[in-house]
């Protein structure tokens, strides 16, 4: 097994949690969602960012707004929807679930399975 591929595959399944959380604190330029990622150790590029914010604009999770820059072309920034922020209550009641199971078996791995 290729250990790389199974780490990207566990970062990939996180990920559109780890936006919608940045974002569920206010309006959110995409830049701003790679640097707080990538200060909190998630290490995510643009490429892989983009398509993740269209495909939740696209079902109604993200919404966004034009914004003027001084210093280049106007800025897109995101926003959660009610169905989004709805969608987020789910998606962090299913990420406590999958994180406390996760660290349950985890410590368990210092103890004999009973036969």
């Amino acid at each position: 097994m290729n250990i790389e591929n199974t780490q990207s595959q566990m970062r990939k399944g996180i990920f559109e949690f780890c936006i919608l959380s940045v974002i569920r604190r206010g309006e959110a330029y995409p830049s701003d969602i790679v640097e707080e990622m990538r200060a909190a150790g998630l290490q995510i590029l643009e490429g892989t960012l983009y398509p993740l914010l269209t495909r939740l604009k696209n079902a109604d999770m993200l919404t966004y707004r034009w914004v003027e820059s001084n210093s280049g072309p106007p800025r897109k920034y995101f926003s959660l929807t009610e169905k989004g922020e709805a969608f987020y209550q789910e998606l962090e009641q299913t990420w406590n679930e999958l994180s406390n199971g996760v660290n349950a078996l985890a410590k368990k791995n210092d103890q004999p399975l009973n036969n």
